[in-house]
């Protein structure tokens, strides 16, 4: 079976969903993995599809030219007083799309909380065919693997997914064996992309690294086929934002390089 991978948005942040998809088709790519959430961040760009119709018009002709689909979108955050009805229009949209998943993540130490508005997530992503799929930050307050799973299995939900991200997991120092017993059917996709062996012990290099500086599969120092292998095979979404690079490649050519190296890498390690 014929290996699948998406460009996930932060390693082409610059890019608005239509410059982005035709980046992605260019590259070889069979998704893309879009960022219609305005999260507000700074120095963050606006792709919020849902109020801006002629960027979403331009998605839809861009996909359509191309015959690229969306896989998912992100990032529906669950944090302190959260409405995760706010996140209905971009639902709309990723239905729109074709989209299959919804990224989400915790912000809230509030346990009580955060399994209450994961699940109502969960049921309202579930009525447009969507999967809610549970990433684990090594920023955040959920920010290992036996976090996620316990939220898993107290919101019960169908619909529900753990999504391994290949930095988080190495830097969360998870064993590998925890992935042994997590059910299968809870993976429906995964970010790959390498980095250093030393794990930073403040957030603030933690954040660099991760949004910033990340490195190609097989460059750094990450054991990426011994997660992998571990897991089903699914669609592999490269996350792998490097400001340098992009300076010096530009996006279309970093965003190639992401996806060869990840292909050499994993034809090396048929195994997986």
């Amino acid at each position: 079976m014929k290996r699948e991978f998406s460009l996930a948005h932060l390693t082409v942040l610059g890019c608005a969903p239509p410059e982005m998809t035709y980046i992605a088709a260019m590259s070889g790519y069979d998704y893309v993995s879009i960022r219609p959430i305005y999260m507000g961040l700074s120095g963050e760009p606006n792709y919020d599809l849902a109020s801006n119709k002629e960027m979403l018009k331009q998605t839809k002709r861009a996909l359509s030219s191309t015959n690229m689909k969306v896989h998912d979108i992100e990032l529906a955050r669950i944090y302190n007083g959260v409405d995760v009805k706010e996140y209905l229009p971009a639902f709309e949209v990723a239905a729109e799309l074709g989209a299959k998943s919804v990224l989400s993540s915790i912000w809230t130490p509030n346990r009580d909380f955060y399994i209450e508005k994961f699940a109502e997530l969960c049921d309202l992503a579930k009525s447009y065919r969507l999967t809610v799929d549970l990433e684990f930050v090594t920023w955040a307050d959920v920010d290992n693997l036996e976090k996620a799973v316990d939220i898993l299995n107290t919101v019960n939900r169908d619909n529900a997914g753990i999504m391994i991200d290949t930095l988080h997991f190495h830097r969360s120092r998870v064993s590998l064996e925890e992935l042994d017993s997590i059910p299968r059917e809870w993976f429906h996709f995964a970010h790959i992309c390498d980095g250093p062996s030393d794990i930073p012990t403040t957030k603030e290099e933690l954040i660099h690294t991760g949004r910033d500086e990340r490195l190609y599969v097989g460059e750094g120092s990450i054991d990426i086929a011994a997660i992998l292998k571990r897991i089903p095979e699914v669609v592999y979404s490269i996350e792998l934002p490097h400001i340098k690079r992009v300076k010096e490649y530009g996006y279309a050519e970093h965003a190639r390089r992401c996806l060869q190296t990840a292909k050499d890498y994993l034809n090396t390690n048929s195994h997986i």
